[in-house]
């Protein structure tokens, strides 16, 4: 959401923060894990089928609108994840760079989707706040 939110509504916010967070719709939905077999025509109901819907999941892809990011952002993502890829936070930080943007990247080596690690997930905050003081306070 934050992505999306920074690629469609471009001034609607001054900074974001994008927690393992999807860009890239096609992508997503193409690699749903055997696990998640279950989930997947819920999945395309909510969002929409990759196989005939390409063309619209790209339409809402954050990644492919990346050009009209215009704040910065820090990524957080777990290089283990089988939900988003760490390829798609990858591409997302460096289209945002592009521009010219701040885009913070730190990648959890031992983490997947989410924190299980507390130590994680205290370098993760602190580094949201140090993101968030500069951001919005100046600090």
């Amino acid at each position: 959401m934050v992505m999306a939110a920074l690629a469609f509504r471009p001034e609607a916010f001054e900074a974001g923060v994008n927690i393992f967070g999807v860009t890239n719709w096609v992508r997503t939905l193409k690699s749903i894990p055997p696990w998640w077999e279950a989930a997947r025509l819920s999945l395309y109901k909510e969002m929409g089928n990759p196989e005939t819907q390409e063309e619209y999941l790209y339409s809402i892809s954050p990644l492919f609108h990346a050009e009209n990011i215009v704040r910065p952002v820090i990524v957080l993502q777990g290089a283990n994840d089988p939900r988003v890829l760490q390829v798609e936070s990858d591409e997302m930080v460096e289209a945002v760079r592009a521009n010219g943007v701040t885009a913070e990247y730190i990648l959890f080596d031992d983490e997947g989707h989410g924190f299980r690690k507390k130590e994680n997930q205290i370098r993760g905050h602190e580094a949201v706040l140090k993101f968030l003081d500069q951001h919005l306070k100046g600090n």
